[in-house]
């Protein structure tokens, strides 16, 4: 969009990586943007010092976020919904922007044999995850979506609610999140043992590639999308795939570690780490709409490790 226009964007729950990276993007290219959470302490200073503004709401104050909304908003992106209800309860202030957005996740893709990242037994996804792989079934009314067996498929049923409401919902699912305040930073294991002066990291599964999303990735995703609404499923992950080796090393060198590696057997407890699930979202669709990614995953995953150590703004 022109960034001379005076377009608004509602972030739902927008504090976090995605939201946060979302929202200093849009308020850099001249948005004003207006973010929601629960508890004001979490909105980083660098977002109220781009001119981002904060407001105190649940999600599950659909009045509330109906009032904030008030005669329109030229992006409204939902980082929060988890159920059917969740979105069903938003479709009236949906209904009165030009492009909504629902983040979802891979969680709710199945492999050929119909297992899902959350179930006992692991997926074998063998090639590239498109949007049109099959997913799981969704869930219920009532189900809840905390837990592991209801993760999955109360995503999906958000999904399919928002698709089959008539508006123009773009739907984003992401892979593994990483960026400055993730709430779930998955470097934040190995950063604390390389900084606590372990000299040897223990690997298993060195060689998988668990695909990767920097939070600015997605950013420019929804940026994209908010040229273009519609009625769609977009998978958003980073441009490369590293593997989790690769991913390690990348941390050993932001840090300047110089300890050594030591790759163990598959499936031993001691090499334990976040990037075990063997699975690679295929992008193919948003790079067709015009999505540009700001940069590969492995270099972008510096942002969250000079987070989390403290050499950037919390």
């Amino acid at each position: 969009m022109d960034s001379e226009a005076d377009v608004r964007a509602v972030l739902l729950g927008g504090t976090g990586a995605i939201g946060g990276a979302t929202a200093m993007l849009l308020s850099e290219a001249g948005w004003r943007v207006e973010v929601t959470g629960r508890d004001r302490s979490r909105m980083p200073k660098a977002m109220s010092e781009a001119g981002v503004r904060f407001h105190r709401l649940e999600r599950s104050d659909a009045r509330g976020v109906e009032r904030l909304v008030g005669d329109g908003a030229d992006l409204l992106v939902d980082l929060v919904a988890y159920t059917a209800e969740d979105v069903r309860a938003l479709l009236p202030a949906m209904s009165s922007v030009q492009c909504p957005v629902l983040i979802s996740g891979r969680a709710v893709y199945v492999d050929d044999a119909g297992r899902h990242l959350n179930g006992d037994e692991p997926p074998q996804f063998d090639r590239p995850v498109g949007e049109a792989a099959p997913t799981l079934a969704p869930a219920p009314d009532g189900t809840d979506p905390f837990t592991r067996e209801g993760y999955g498929p109360c995503k999906a049923a958000a999904e399919l609610t928002a698709l089959e409401s008539g508006l123009p919902v773009t739907v984003v699912r992401p892979s593994k999140v990483h960026g400055r305040w993730a709430r779930n930073a998955r470097t934040r294991t190995i950063i604390d043992r390389m900084r606590s002066g372990e000299r040897s990291i223990a690997l298993a599964q060195a060689d998988t590639i668990d695909h990767l999303t920097a939070a600015r990735n997605a950013a420019a995703l929804i940026n994209t999308v908010a040229d273009r609404p519609g009625s769609r499923i977009l998978n958003a992950a980073d441009p490369d795939t590293p593997t989790a080796e690769e991913i390690v090393r990348a941390i050993a060198a932001e840090l300047s570690w110089d300890g050594r590696i030591e790759r163990v057997p598959d499936g031993s407890e001691q090499g334990r780490h976040p990037w075990q699930t063997p699975m690679v979202l295929d992008t193919t669709a948003a790079l067709e709409l015009g999505y540009e990614p700001v940069g590969k995953g492995v270099e972008l995953l510096a942002e969250e490790i000079r987070w989390l150590v403290g050499d950037s703004d919390r």
